[in-house]
């Protein structure tokens, strides 16, 4: 037999076969020796017949060995040296030990062994003992047969497993660990045939003890054998480990869920997400049901009233309000159940004390109540879907907003204007990419002519929305004093470019600011005349327009002047110059209509083109088509659509003089458009007009007096009226004090007319005054009043 590492071979140190036996007589004489006391002390036989058992004794004085002793003792050995010794006196007479006549010890037989090996098989033998009798871990013996022959008592307080086969021991039972076979029959018996041990295998079941839970169990196999090496069966180490079983599974669901939940801000998803990562593993179903305060982005927040409305989002199936789903308000706890029974466990859905909805546990045959463990591993995992909710409610309510502003920003309601026709569209980005800085916007001019505008602001959310909201309205303003288009850009390139400097300033101080989103900014402006019909354009880092040839429906993409974006450089804008035929169509657009990660820019453009193509339809249906072909799905950028369909105004609707400069020139003037405003059937106008005539040209005389003056009237949607000069001087209206002999003629044109103002030409400038139309004048149905049918 193979010695045990630290105790040597299993053998009893005591037993018959292997003790050092002596054989005392009433005297204490050796009667008998045998070789393993031979072996033990090195004396002979023949040496120790007769001889006293004292005199091998080294103690002083000499103990008494009678019957019962147990004890070390140290023992000559014939070389001299001492050895120690565990002895046993055993009485071999009949009386069972009793002294005899006169006190005469018994015969006596002492067992004598090697004091370290006893120590060791004692030692042994305790350690047995515990493990058969009070070690927690479960020992079981099986034969050949694979059927339980031992148990110890760890088992034993369960039930009496003897007879009975593995798989047998617990209802319930199935193996945990990956990758081996399906039964404990199976793995035994490849230990049996094999010799391989088995170690740490996870053991899942119901013990009799504990019928309605689950425990796991570490197991452990090794085979038997006997001193030739046969197999006589195989023991099983068994030791309960659910606690720390669970807690492992605990953790690894919570990093599971850390990993895989909000991943995106779309609640069904993420509430999809959540599914996934607690069934089964932790619970058989799952129930997610919000406020409508969550999904609907309520910007007052969720507030928990009596009767509060949930929506179930998840299961999928069950998308409409969920009739059967608990008040919120009945979740007054942390932890609360529901519905009576330990089948179902609610968890209120909480983020720093706001009320988003209820989360439901729900187990198809559980029956014992929820330990400590198990409600707390429920309060994190909806925890973290709390705070994966309101990060998608935050972000929705975020991105409502930023629409919000941006669709208040951008145009409502565009006039109607004669100059043009138009259509738009605007897309918001998707959720994910949130709401961008997109915008177009429609100026009505001076001289009937339209400014139109296409841009973009870098970036996403409210800062892009407010700075599209700054921008937009600066290029009104500017576009308000009759700049140019390439004066616009330049104007509003400083505005950005101080903002930047400004910015700069401030963390200069010490105060950290966002990047101004403003920086970089693309941008195109172009003034269309309906009078000359020219388009004038200039550009800052954005995408040329489509012009598209009435007669054939060529679609062109003109070569503008590029410049660098706003505030990204230092080079100059340029204006180009376009003849557009009447009815030719400009679409202006953001590069999010046509550039996309997975979109080619040339695929998308001939896209455009071929639905522009087609000049007879409306505006509207172009824009429809030219939104569904190129953005089928939602996209991670804004998109803006301007299609502008031009127009020219008749000759009927012009009219210009050529005057001198000089004073005779003012009644001219003055008789010339009073003829032509009656003409026009304006009577109610002709006043007025001559009265404004007569004073923009004397004004142009006197303070221009090197050139010719041009004075045009256009009838549009109101009585325009522009005289031109070649003077560089900007008029300003006074009051004039009441010995001034001048002064008063801006204030008389300001006082009778809806509005005026001063453009710049490259030779001069105009001032424009526009007159409102007068109302047509109703029938008069005064003389009828008092007459009545007999």
């Amino acid at each position: 037999m193979s010695a045990i590492p630290g105790f040597g071979e299993l053998q009893n140190p005591f037993d018959v076969s292997r003790a050092a036996v002596a054989v005392l007589d009433g005297e204490s004489r050796v009667m008998g020796w045998s070789p393993s006391a031979t072996k033990l002390l090195g004396y002979e036989a023949s040496e120790m017949l007769g001889r006293e058992f004292a005199e091998l004794l080294s103690d002083s004085p000499a103990p008494d060995l009678l019957p019962g002793v147990h004890r070390a003792l140290w023992l000559r050995r014939r070389d001299g040296q001492s050895a120690l010794a565990e002895v046993s006196v055993v009485a071999l007479s009949p009386d069972g030990g009793v002294a005899g006549s006169g006190g005469t010890p018994p015969v006596r037989l002492l067992a004598m062994a090697n004091a370290k090996e006893a120590e060791e098989w004692s030692a042994l033998r305790s350690m047995l003992r515990g493990l058969a009798t009070q070690s927690p871990i479960g020992l079981a013996i099986y034969d050949s047969q694979l059927r339980v022959v031992w148990e110890n008592a760890a088992l034993y307080k369960d039930a009496d497993y003897v007879g009975v086969g593995p798989d047998d021991m617990v209802t319930h039972g199935v193996i945990l660990s990956p990758g081996m076979p399906g039964t404990l029959e199976e793995v035994m018996s490849h230990v049996l045939a094999t010799g391989e041990s088995v170690f740490d295998l996870h053991y899942q079941g119901r013990p009799p003890s504990d019928r309605n839970r689950d425990h796991v169990w570490s197991c452990s196999y090794y085979r038997l054998e006997d001193q030739s090496g046969s197999a006589l069966g195989v023991c099983e180490e068994s030791v309960d480990v659910t606690e720390r079983y669970l807690a492992q599974q605990r953790l690894d669901l919570l990093v599971r869920a850390a990993r895989t939940m909000g991943t995106t801000l779309d609640m069904s998803r993420t509430a999809r997400e959540f599914a996934a990562v607690a069934t089964p593993w932790f619970a058989d179903a799952v129930t997610v049901d919000l406020l409508e305060t969550v999904l609907h982005s309520d910007p007052s927040g969720p507030v928990v009233m009596p009767g509060t409305r949930t929506v179930r989002v998840w299961p999928p199936e069950e998308h409409s309000t969920a009739q059967a789903a608990p008040s919120v308000g009945d979740c007054a706890s942390v932890i609360a159940s529901a519905v009576p029974g330990p089948g179902l466990l609610t968890v209120p859905l909480r983020n720093e004390g706001t009320d988003l909805g209820i989360v439901s546990f729900a187990w198809r045959h559980r029956t014992n109540p929820f330990d400590d463990g198990e409600l707390a591993v429920a309060e994190e995992l909806v925890a973290r879907l709390a705070v994966c909710a309101d990060n998608a409610r935050r972000y929705t309510l975020e991105h409502a907003t930023a629409l919000l502003l941006q669709r208040s920003l951008l145009p409502r309601l565009v006039p109607p204007l004669s100059a043009v026709e138009l259509a738009y569209r605007y897309l918001p980005a998707d959720s994910r990419a949130g709401v961008g800085g997109d915008w177009f916007d429609v100026i009505a001019l001076s001289g009937a002519r339209v400014g139109l505008v296409v841009g973009d602001v870098v970036g996403h959310g409210l800062g892009a929305a407010a700075t599209m909201g700054r921008l937009r309205t600066s290029v009104r303003v500017l576009a308000r004093m009759d700049l140019a288009p390439d004066e616009l850009l330049a104007r509003l390139d400083d505005l950005v470019t101080q903002s930047r400097d400004e910015l700069t300033t401030v963390r200069v101080e010490g105060e950290e600011l966002p990047e101004d989103e403003a920086l970089g900014v693309t941008c195109l402006y172009a003034v269309y005349d309906p009078v000359s019909g020219t388009c004038t354009m200039a550009r800052a880092g954005h995408p040329p327009p489509a012009v598209v040839d009435p007669d054939n429906g060529t679609v062109t993409f003109p070569e503008l002047p590029l410049a660098p974006p706003l505030g990204m450089g230092s080079l100059p804008f340029e204006s180009a110059e376009l003849a557009l035929r009447p009815g030719s169509l400009l679409a202006l657009f953001t590069d999010g209509l046509v550039q996309g990660r997975d979109r080619d820019l040339d695929d998308q453009l001939d896209i455009l083109s071929t639905v522009l193509s087609t000049t007879t339809r409306s505006l509207d249906d172009m824009c429809d088509e030219a939104v569904g072909a190129l953005l089928p799905r939602p996209a991670g950028d804004d998109a803006a659509l301007l299609l502008v369909r031009t127009r020219i105004l008749g000759r009927h609707q012009v009219v210009s003089w050529e005057l001198t400069a000089n004073p005779e020139a003012v009644g001219h003037a003055r008789a010339a458009a009073s003829a032509q405003v009656r003409a026009w059937g304006l009577d109610d106008l002709a006043f007025t007009t001559e009265l404004v005539v007569s004073e923009l040209v004397t004004n142009a005389i006197r303070y221009a007096p090197a050139g010719p003056i041009h004075v045009r009237l256009i009838r549009d949607q109101t009585l325009i009226c522009e005289v031109s000069d070649s003077g560089h001087t900007s008029p300003h209206m006074r009051h004039a004090a009441g010995d001034d002999e001048g002064g008063r003629g801006l204030f008389i044109v300001a006082q009778t007319t809806q509005q005026w103002g001063t453009r710049y030409t490259a030779v001069g400038k105009i001032i424009w005054a526009e007159q409102a139309m007068p109302l047509p004048k109703q029938p008069n149905f005064e003389s009828h009043a008092g007459q009545r049918a007999d």
